[in-house]
């Protein structure tokens, strides 16, 4: 490795991308154009920077495993950055193995948090959870402990569990500080303001009020019997009842625990769970077949009880029923928590990361852009899809999450 080459590599490493590119802006040499790609992507310009590794990844070819390695990977963390979460997943993993065998893991770790970081965007939490794991954390540079440490951190928000996310943003924070990077400790900044913000509301009683994910996690392990409009679930303790594929289900549970303790009027639950203005007998029989589905999933905890103008749920041992809503209206609130990470996103990724079909997530889409909460650049395949951000709460509660088994 040349002088020039080590120099930039150097400022790469303490983040001065800027000063990487004037050390080997006009060389076209594949470690050049390695590192080029690479400063090019720190300063966001993304298609240029895949160009160059690209071209990089060829002029090392077969000869130079390691280097060819090292360009997959930077590649793979560009289609992250891109929200391309279709992207072959097989040639990270055969650079990964290319970088253990070669002695070198740092950049082998790399790899695996990048792996991570997708499975986190999909909602994969248990994967993502497993993957970290196998991640030693002692043998990381600071800046990558940083990255995994957050990655971390996202894993336990995203489950409700706060106690491991305080103590590894506490590791990303001594790991970014150690690294020197800011714009690393400003993300673990932003992190940790999500402790505190409101994720949700709760609604017992007729009474609303702003929740923290601290209060979600102390109303999970509580006995009453939740309602959880954010994930479309019901939770009693640790047991789940997913409802996100029954959607006239949920829609029932949901009236049922607005009413509770009161009774749910039968023209409510119509027009709750069928969306109709006007219904006849046809619609109060199939709102009994549906009532009878869903007194049988609930069997365990709860009963659903006939009164003289409606239905009531009735929770077993005494228990108190509540209802946890998003902290935005709309159905569209696990798009726009997507879009509100600031990055630009496909079609087909968010259809990827709702697990639903790229038409309704264009029609949604298409709602959204016409009441201005999000705008579209590009067209044709390369159209991107963008949003504000959302201030004054998290939306760590509307990001997709696979269910557990019920």
């Amino acid at each position: 490795m040349d002088a020039l080459i080590a120099a930039a590599a150097r400022a790469l490493a303490s983040g001065d991308a800027l000063g990487a590119l004037q050390r080997v802006s006009l060389r076209e040499d594949p470690p050049a154009l390695a590192l080029r790609g690479t400063a090019m992507a720190r300063l966001g310009e993304l298609p240029r920077a895949r160009e160059l590794l690209r071209q990089a990844a060829r002029g090392f070819g077969a000869k130079h495993r390691l280097a060819h390695a090292r360009c997959v990977v930077a590649d793979a963390e560009i289609a992250l950055a891109l929200r391309e979460l279709d992207h072959p997943q097989a040639p990270l993993a055969r650079a990964t193995l290319v970088l253990d065998r070669r002695g070198d893991h740092a950049n082998a770790a790399h790899a695996r948090v990048l792996a991570v970081r997708r499975l986190l965007l999909l909602g994969r939490l248990d994967e993502a959870r497993g993957a970290l794991a196998r991640l030693d954390g002692t043998a990381l540079p600071p800046a990558l402990l940083a990255v995994a440490s957050l990655a971390a951190a996202e894993v336990s928000l995203r489950a409700v569990r706060t106690a491991p996310a305080r103590d590894a943003l506490a590791q990303a924070q001594v790991a970014a500080q150690r690294a020197g990077i800011p714009a690393l400790q400003a993300e673990v900044d932003a992190a940790q303001v999500l402790l505190s913000q409101p994720v949700a509301q709760l609604r017992e009683g007729g009474t609303a009020r702003g929740l923290t994910l601290p209060d979600v996690e102390a109303l999970f392990a509580s006995p009453a019997l939740v309602v959880d409009g954010c994930r479309r679930r019901v939770r009693v303790g640790e047991a789940w009842l997913p409802l996100a594929g029954r959607p006239v289900l949920f829609a029932l549970a949901h009236a049922l625990a607005a009413a509770w303790p009161q009774e749910a009027p039968r023209e409510a639950l119509i027009a709750a769970a069928f969306r109709v203005r006007r219904f006849d007998e046809t619609h109060r029989a199939r709102l009994r077949v549906e009532l009878g589905r869903l007194r049988a999933l609930l069997a365990p905890w709860a009963s659903i009880a006939a009164g003289t103008h409606g239905f009531a749920l009735q929770a077993h041992d005494g228990r108190r029923v509540v209802l946890l809503e998003p902290p935005i209206d709309g159905a569209q609130a696990a798009l726009r928590a997507l879009l509100a990470d600031g990055e630009a996103w496909s079609t087909a990724a968010l259809a990827l990361a709702l697990d639903a079909s790229p038409r309704s997530v264009q029609r949604a889409l298409a709602t959204l852009a016409e009441a201005g909460q999000a705008r579209a650049v590009g067209r044709g395949r390369a159209r991107r899809w963008l949003a504000p951000p959302l201030a004054g709460f998290a939306t760590t509660l509307l990001l997709p999450a696979v269910a557990p088994a019920a």
